[in-house]
């Protein structure tokens, strides 16, 4: 971001002219840009709300039109003008090739005597699920998706096993488009049925016992809804093994909003099904249906502005909420008398946040986070306290997995200094030992520290902050830092370990993570004091989060580099647009910043509960007051942006970072600059991230680090 005085000036003129000196060196030719393109203007008004919008860059929303594509062109060839001659990104990528080999594990899910889990080890662009015949038996490989595609770009989205492990039931995609197709594997033979469902992204599938059948949910088929809206209207339907799914009888349907999202749950006895339906990111609704009777759908929770899951044992329903407790409490009803007034608390709510809760071996397994670090517990069904599973150390567990009829117990951990590893606890004998580990040769996890340090935002709220570098390092107020945050959706910022992270911090980097309102890592008032007309809140406490860091002396504005995807992309474009003075450099990766108009494109209705719309006044006055696409200033001097997006991103459109790129280059005063740019960078086969390959992962992380490591004057 914006570099504000630079206290030395002219070193950073010496780092300006060796990459001068190394871009004339590689032959700089008539041919390379002398400057970013002028894209076209063809502005449009709109009025909103009684407010005159004028948009100047509307025609890149649409990727066909022959000047979108030709600015598209010219973008790219002005970033690699700038990217590819900078000095030392061939040492960068040799290291970032490197530390993105290091795997991944992921914790084991059981299926009658199968074990199955997915790893990804060096050399490979995608995970491969694997399958186990017993607890320490030999690895066989069900399914290779890399086998898919000669570039890795084919992802395997997501599967669940039936509960015999007869079948797997999977989806994948092509390029990180998520748009998955439903296949089924034979786990014995490996033999691939010849059942195939198209637009199942994102399922929820829930089998019978006897893996004859499963319940599932499909997005509508184009034609069958109002063109554009094909990624809504999803519904649940039942698949019998063998039959045409164009003739699957649907299940549920919510008519609405098309918006809501259905997911099924079905009990250990085949008898019990349940519905929960998402409402954006603060309410489910949940429906019982008794499959031995011909009784319509229980609606058990409608109309409560909650959040709700379940699981069935022994003929009853395990219920986790947040209603009456923000940080989650779980209930328990009979399902054949499971409307609210006969729910019966189990666990009450505690200082801890309640991720989630399950039936595991006859006993009620737990998931919490307490001050953004995970612990795991053990109750009895009437939830009595039995045991606290120890954790290897200060971190997540970012995912797990049990059984009802299992006495086992997995979970798969992570830190910042600790790569991905299995563990499995004994709920007979309260043993845990480590079941898989990912290798990391090439780091020592040793030489680092790791501190979390709360800071006070705006409105006097403290927040955490994880800070993460090599030991001894010295508060010089000069060191190069980087920092993300996300803040928003319920979702925790928790420790996780970066691979490319250690090659900043093998420079005396620091990382920083702010846990910013917006997430879940406090509970739902921490979720609600970061969203709607409450988004405000996200910006200041990073702002304070920066301030921080340069009060207590890590870093100073001329060495502050900021990143962030996603929701974290709005992120970076509120920062860009309210803070230009505070930051070196920006990454601004997949992000929302036209926030009057984002809702029209991809699945972006979906996020309305979260950020609102500008088709409502109220909302609107909320949305354009931090809208980044229309607080760019012309003259002003803003910091260096890198903003990343990719052809097929299929959530967070790339019209985003293509038309905030134009008018900054048009308006800012560093617009034209070589020195302190502002570039585009468009990935080609891939979406927002999900499913992408490691090949496509060192290409990006490898323009993302030489642009940082240039503009803060780190010596690669």
């Amino acid at each position: 971001m914006p570099g504000g005085s630079r206290l030395l000036i002219a070193f950073f003129l010496l780092i300006g002219a060796a990459v001068l000196m190394t871009t004339n060196a590689q032959g700089e030719d008539a041919s390379s840009p002398s400057g970013p393109p002028k894209a076209k203007t063809a502005p449009v008004e709109d009025t909103v709300q009684g407010h005159k919008i004028v948009d100047p860059y509307r025609y890149l929303e649409n990727s066909d039109d022959p000047d979108t594509k030709l600015y598209v062109e010219q973008e790219m060839a002005y970033t690699r003008s700038l990217l590819d001659p900078l000095p030392g990104r061939d040492k960068i990528n040799v290291r970032l090739t490197q530390l993105l080999a290091i795997g991944t594990v992921d914790a084991p899910h059981m299926g009658g005597k199968y074990y199955f889990y997915t790893r990804r080890d060096a050399g490979q662009n995608q995970p491969i699920l694997y399958v186990r015949e017993s607890l320490n038996g030999e690895d066989r490989v069900l399914l290779d998706i890399n086998k898919l595609s000669t570039d890795g770009t084919v992802a395997l989205d997501w599967w669940y096993a039936s509960e015999d492990g007869k079948y797997i039931a999977y989806g994948t995609s092509p390029s990180g488009s998520e748009e998955s197709t439903l296949h089924l594997v034979e786990t014995a033979t490996g033999r691939i049925l010849p059942d195939t469902i198209d637009r199942t992204r994102f399922a929820s599938l829930a089998w019978m016992k006897d893996s004859s059948a499963f319940y599932y949910t499909r997005h509508p088929k184009k034609g069958d809804v109002p063109a554009g809206e094909e990624v809504y209207h999803v519904k649940a339907f039942y698949h019998q093994l063998g039959t045409d799914p164009a003739k699957d009888p649907l299940i549920f349907e919510d008519k609405r909003n098309p918006q809501n999202i259905p997911n099924v749950t079905l009990s250990e006895d085949d008898r019990w099904l349940l519905i929960t339906v998402e409402e954006g990111w603060t309410k489910t609704e949940m429906y019982l249906q008794d499959l031995h009777s011909k009784n319509p759908l229980l609606e058990i929770t409608t109309g409560k502005n909650f959040l709700y899951g379940g699981d069935f044992f022994q003929g009853k329903l395990y219920i986790t909420t947040n209603e009456g407790a923000p940080h989650y409490r779980v209930f328990v009803a009979e399902a054949s008398n499971a409307k609210r007034e006969n729910w019966k608390e189990l666990i009450p709510q505690s200082d801890a946040v309640l991720q989630g809760a399950s039936v595991t071996g006859g006993k009620l397994f737990a998931r919490y986070e307490h001050n953004v670090a995970s612990e795991l517990k053990v109750f009895s069904l009437d939830g009595k306290k039995l045991a606290d599973i120890p954790q290897p150390a200060i971190g997540n567990v970012f995912s797990a997995s049990g059984h009802y009829d299992r006495n086992e117990i997995f979970f798969a951990f992570q830190s910042f200094t600790v790569p991905p590893s299995v563990y499995r606890y004994d709920l007979t004998s309260g043993a845990s030992g480590l079941w898989a580990k990912v290798d990391a040769p090439s780091i020592d996890p040793s030489a680092y520290d790791v501190r979390q340090e709360w800071y006070t935002s705006k409105d006097g709220t403290r927040i955490p902050m994880f800070i993460v570098s090599k030991k001894g390092l010295v508060k010089n107020g000069k060191n190069p830092v980087l920092l993300t945050g996300y803040g928003g959706f319920n979702v925790s910022n928790s420790p996780s370990f970066s691979r490319s992270m250690y090659l900043w911090m093998e420079h005396g980097g620091i990382y920083a993570v702010a846990n910013l309102r917006g997430g879940s890592e406090f509970g739902e008032d921490w979720h609600r004091a970061g969203m709607l007309d409450k988004k405000q809140n996200v910006f200041d406490d990073f702002i304070a989060a920066s301030e921080y860091l340069i009060a207590q002396k890590y870093t100073d504005k001329e060495h502050l580099a900021i990143f962030g995807g996603s929701n974290g992309g709005l992120l970076m474009g509120a920062m860009i647009t309210q803070r230009p003075d505070l930051f070196q450099a920006v990454v601004c990766q997949v992000p929302l910043l036209d926030m009057l108009r984002y809702q029209n494109f991809q699945i972006a209705k979906l996020w309305i509960p979260e950020y609102g719309s500008a088709e409502d006044a109220k909302q609107f006055d909320w949305l354009y007051a931090y809208s980044p696409y229309h607080h760019v200033k012309p003259g002003q001097e803003y910091p260096a942006i890198l903003f990343m997006t990719a052809d097929t991103d299929t959530r967070v459109d790339p019209m985003h970072a293509k038309k905030m790129t134009a008018l900054m280059q048009a308006e800012a005063k560093n617009g034209a600059s070589k020195e302190r740019p502002i570039l585009l960078r468009i990935d080609s086969k891939a979406g927002h991230g999900q499913g992408k390959p490691v090949a496509k992962q060192v290409e990006e992380s490898t323009d993302m680090y030489s642009f940082l490591f240039w503009q803060l004057g780190v010596k690669p």
